[in-house]
């Protein structure tokens, strides 16, 4: 066997490992992210959304903290060299779990009970003779809030020690001065709804985690200008976004 066949076959095994350790991750993640998130899942997929929704705006926040420790699981994944870290990913995922879940709970209830009073508001206000001027700000602030929780949940993957009113400042500053990065994640995530209706099994169990890692990696390059740029572990106080931002 040449020297150059011999080369192949190692790339070829080393590239397939890393292959199938990607894979690995995704699929392992998956599966915790629809056991986390189960109660609002279940109710998603056995009710009317229309006539459930307050029990479902009861549910969502639960799981905020699968989001967030999925992000300290790509961040583990991604600063390791053997891959999700000693033990696995399913450890690394209940560590991320252990320290985010407060301020992620936290952040979750904050934004869903704005969003769901927005979207209320606009269902009430939608004929009246307010709706032309009141609406279009309604859905702009819903869609900005959403955007600042899709900061703030990678923040907190980041530095789980932060204060959360920090969190908030930082995440609403970057969230739309880096906006067109902040609409990626949106339309990545919207993109995963979509499919979600139409097709819940390969949602759930194929493109979660693929969607959820285009979400951070985007969110934390978002969020460069108030993170430690040695160790990423702690989100710097507010006033210092506009000075990392220019």
């Amino acid at each position: 066997m040449t020297v150059s066949r011999r080369f192949s076959l190692g790339l070829g095994h080393s590239t397939y490992a890393a292959v199938f350790g990607v894979v690995s991750l995704g699929l392992i993640l998956n599966a915790l992210l629809v056991v986390a998130c189960l109660p609002f899942l279940a109710l998603l997929m056995t009710t009317d959304p229309a006539r459930s929704w307050p029990l479902l705006a009861l549910a969502a926040p639960l799981c905020a903290p699968a989001l967030t420790a999925a992000a300290w699981t790509f961040r583990v994944h991604g600063t390791t060299v053997s891959g999700a870290a000693e033990g696995g990913v399913v450890r690394t995922f209940l560590a991320g779990y252990r320290a985010t879940w407060r301020r992620a709970l936290a952040l979750g209830a904050l934004i869903t009970a704005f969003v769901t009073v927005a979207l209320v508001d606009v269902r009430m206000l939608a004929e009246t003779a307010a709706a032309v001027y009141v609406v279009p700000l309604l859905l702009v602030a819903t869609v900005l809030a959403c955007g600042v929780a899709v900061v703030a949940a990678v923040a907190i993957a980041e530095a789980p020690e932060a204060r959360l009113r920090d969190i908030l400042r930082a995440s609403l500053f970057l969230a739309v001065t880096r906006g067109h990065l902040t609409i990626v994640s949106l339309v990545v995530l919207a993109a995963q709804v979509v499919l979600f209706t139409a097709m819940p099994a390969l949602a759930l169990g194929l493109t979660a985690s693929a969607s959820l890692y285009l979400v951070w990696a985007n969110g934390r390059f978002t969020l460069r200008p108030v993170l430690s740029t040695a160790d990423s572990d702690d989100v710097t106080h507010t006033q210092a976004a506009p000075a990392g931002a220019r």
